[in-house]
């Protein structure tokens, strides 16, 4: 009763933990790997996103003399149906049609890690099958054939050997000779500017500009500008209003004109002088009141024209 106990525990574990059916014969495919399978062994799961459905039966490696490539030619068993339709339908992979149907839809196998134990397993899953076609080399092969795609560990092993590949490719030497040459040349830039001169120059300049817009001579300077703008609009707008001929009250009211702009003439030329005293003011405001120094040059020939042509407020001005 012992004997025939222990054979009955023995013959439920393998087929509840064994590999293979052994009322019938399992199907198989196969898997062609183009990188290292170091950690597969023959018995190594085949899983269905982590769920087991196989093992590996057989691994060889296969030298194409054309390509000068060799493949790891892996072959693996199907013992259990994992894999249901929308309708709960069971999907038999044991029939190599249905199999070969899902290879055409994007049924495709990686290498994956076990855990932190180094061992791998096959691990298959769908992926675009216009991303990873199939090979046509392998249509004549004995059983149907599941294309591989790269697996996480040879692209992390592939961006490994590009980093180290490209850090190679620096020339340390040489950057370490510019970055000294470049430090060198900016310490040599900073020793020949002369900081303490600038800092005087653009203290001065402050300083001028304080006093110029603090001085009393510059706020009557521009309260006189103010004036002087004022009664020019009053007497352009009575140049305006008398538009009709010429008489006395034209006449009146250009000189009026006259004594307006000498006086702003006259305040602009004040002004003028006062801001080019100020070596520290800048170029700005000095062009600026140059300006307005034209401006009244310009209403000045305006009444000179007027009071020798007074007709030609409603005539025009004749042509040349």
């Amino acid at each position: 009763m012992f004997i025939l106990g222990a054979l009955l525990l023995a013959v439920v574990g393998f087929l509840s933990f064994g590999g293979t059916n052994v009322f019938s014969k399992p199907a198989r495919f196969m898997v062609y790997f183009g990188e290292s399978v170091s950690g597969l062994d023959p018995g190594a799961p085949v899983k269905v996103n982590g769920v087991r459905m196989g093992r590996v039966a057989a691994i060889t490696v296969q030298y194409d003399a054309v390509t000068k490539q060799a493949l790891v030619q892996t072959i693996c068993e199907i013992d259990r149906n994992v894999l249901t339709d929308n309708a709960g339908r069971q999907i038999d992979l044991t029939n190599p049609g249905e199999l070969q149907s899902l290879i055409d839809r994007g049924f495709r196998a990686r290498l994956n890690l076990t855990g932190i134990t180094g061992l791998l397993f096959v691990e298959l899953d769908f992926e675009d099958p216009r991303q990873y076609p199939a090979d046509p080399h392998h249509m004549v092969d004995l059983y149907p054939v599941v294309p591989a795609i790269p697996s996480p560990i040879s692209e992390v092993q592939q961006s490994i050997i590009e980093i180290v590949a490209n850090v190679k490719k620096v020339d340390f030497a040489g950057l370490s000779k510019e970055l000294k040459t470049l430090l060198a040349s900016t310490n040599q830039k900073v020793n020949d500017l002369d900081v303490k001169a600038l800092s005087d120059r653009v203290g001065r300049a402050a300083d001028a500009v304080q006093a110029f817009v603090g001085s009393p001579e510059a706020k009557q300077a521009f309260v006189n500008l103010n004036a002087a703008i004022a009664d020019t609009r009053a007497v352009l707008a009575k140049i305006d209003a008398q538009a009709g001929p010429a008489g006395d009250e034209l006449k009146k009211t250009l000189a009026e004109a006259q004594t307006a702009l000498k006086s702003l003439t006259s305040a602009a030329d004040t002004t003028r002088q006062f801001v080019q005293a100020q070596s520290g003011v800048g170029e700005e405001a000095t062009h600026a009141l140059q300006q307005i120094g034209e401006a009244a040059d310009a209403l000045q020939r305006l009444a000179d024209f007027l009071e020798h042509n007074p007709n030609a407020l409603v005539v025009g001005r004749k042509k040349p």
